[in-house]
């Protein structure tokens, strides 16, 4: 009778041990979006901002800097539900006003262009990676949501379902080209 007891106790210590390393794990990767949306933000803020300020700068003509401008505000501007549909409207205005290499040459000869450009290239390379790592952490996430015993004893807490984030991202061709001249 006591050896069963024991044995009994010992099951249930090793279950809540790997019940509480499995909520662990869930928080730890719940921290890991928190952290990949923040840096998402931070890449699309970045690139929006740059967009603005190639915009304005002078070398771009009108209608392009107006296009470009807009969908740069827009971006900037939008409410959390809008987010994604801003920012993919950017990456569509970004790739009609760069569609052709000759643009990306006219930045880069005005004056102060060449960093102007560099920093362009540089956004419009990093919001993919961003979006990438943050989907992998949800992807992640989902996975591990989806046990049952996740479900079952409520690991996940009051914490709201993972969300990836589906948007246009692909750059134009002319900034991710490397032999762009």
């Amino acid at each position: 009778m006591t050896a069963t007891l024991i044995w009994i106790l010992v099951a249930l210590v090793v279950i809540g041990l790997y019940l509480s390393w499995t909520a662990g794990r869930l928080d730890r990767l719940h921290s890991r979006i928190d952290a990949a949306r923040a840096a998402l933000d931070a890449q699309l803020v970045r690139r929006a901002s740059v967009a603005q300020e190639v915009a304005t700068s002078g070398v771009l003509d009108p209608a392009a800097s107006i296009v470009l401008y807009e969908a740069a505000h827009a971006a900037r501007q939008a409410e959390e539900e809008q987010r994604e549909v801003a920012e993919s409207e950017l990456s569509q205005a970004l790739r009609a006003v760069f569609a052709e290499p000759e643009q990306l040459v006219a930045v880069r000869e005005a004056p102060g262009g060449e960093q102007a450009a560099r920093e362009l290239t540089e956004a419009v390379r990093r919001v993919p990676m961003a979006r990438r790592f943050h989907n992998d952490a949800v992807r992640a996430a989902r996975a591990l949501r989806r046990h049952r015993k996740v479900r079952w004893f409520r690991l996940a807490g009051h914490a709201p379902f993972p969300l990836a984030v589906e948007m246009d991202d692909e750059p134009p061709a002319a900034l991710t080209d490397r032999q762009t001249p």
